[in-house]
Formats: structure tokens, C-alpha cells, sequence
């Protein structure tokens, strides 16, 4: 499944004044885009692995709740019900962030995006483009711009250690 997240779109709402995340936020349907996406990949190594006949099924909705909002999520089933996603799981309607959380470490951490992005596809199989890294990266940008502008204090203590050399 191709990624068709408009990201102009997205830029053209944020100008508009559309709130980044929430219910109806800019993100929300990348973000629903990345976990299908995510767990299709889980569903098709499942079926690649399986002894057994088993093939895809359809899917199950669900609303997920997720920190920058909710959305509903079409989770991919199989035909014997052998499959368990790990991203979400067959009842749970909670998004774990992890995948936004490794983002942001990697990223925190001065990764490339060229570097985030093969972590991600090894990690979970899922080819994320620049655009999307920059949109989860961007949800650093006012901390970093806080702690830039924060009042420093008056006195800073400075340590200074000083050798002296004999001849």
C-alpha cells in the first residue's frame, strides 16, 4: 500500500490554521496511513511464515486513541485467526507511540534522515518518507525552541582548572 499522505495538503491546513494533531488534525490520517501500513507488513510475514494454508481475510474497524488524537484503524485479519499483530494487538484501541518515540530518539540522537528511515524499514517494514520523518520530527521543534530561548541564569558557575609545569 502506497503512501498517499498529501503532504501540500497538509501545509495548506497548517496555514489555514487546522490544528497538527487532535481528532481532526493535519496528522491523524498519516498517522493511520503508517499503521495499516505497519501492520499489513506484520499480517503478510505472518502468512509467509505459517505451515499451514491461511491467507488475508479483510479487515476488523476500530477506533485507536493515540496521544495526538484518534482515528479508525482497518486491521488486517487472516482466514484461520492465527494472526496477532504486535503494533496493536487484536483488543487493544490504545496506539502505542513507539514508533513516533524511536523517531524522535533517533533523531534527537543527530541521525540522518536517511539513517532513521533504514532503522524504521528494519525495525518495522515500513518505507517512511522524508516528509513523514519531518512531520513527527517537527514535534520536537517548540522544545527545542523553549529550551534555546529560556532565561539563563545571572551567575553561572564556571570551574576552571588551572596546571602548573615546573622546568
Amino acid at each position: 500500500m502506497p503512501l498517499t499522505f498529501d503532504f501540500e495538503e497538509a501545509l495548506k491546513e497548517l496555514r489555514a490554521g487546522k490544528d497538527l494533531t487532535g481528532k481532526d488534525g493535519v496528522l491523524m490520517p498519516l498517522i493511520k496511513q503508517l499503521t495499516e501500513a505497519a501492520l499489513m507488513a506484520e499480517l503478510n510475514y505472518h502468512l509467509a511464515q505459517e505451515d499451514e494454508l491461511n491467507r488475508k481475510n479483510g479487515t476488523d474497524s476500530k477506533i485507536i486513541k493515540t496521544g495526538a488524537g484518534s482515528f479508525e484503524l482497518n486491521a488486517p485479519r487472516d482466514r484461520s485467526g492465527t494472526f496477532e499483530p504486535q503494533l496493536i494487538k487484536k483488543h487493544q484501541t490504545q496506539l502505542t507511540p513507539e514508533i513516533d518515540r524511536k523517531i524522535i530518539s533517533l533523531f534527537s540522537h543527530g541521525m540522518s534522515y536517511r539513517d532513521i528511515q533504514y532503522h524504521v524499514q528494519d525495525l518495522y517494514g515500513i518505507n517512511v518518507a522524508t516528509g513523514a520523518l519531518t512531520a513527527i520530527t517537527d514535534q520536537l521543534l517548540p522544545e527545542l525552541k523553549e529550551w534555546q530561548q529560556r532565561p539563563l541564569e545571572n551567575i553561572t558557575p564556571i570551574r576552571v582548572s588551572v596546571a602548573y609545569f615546573h622546568g
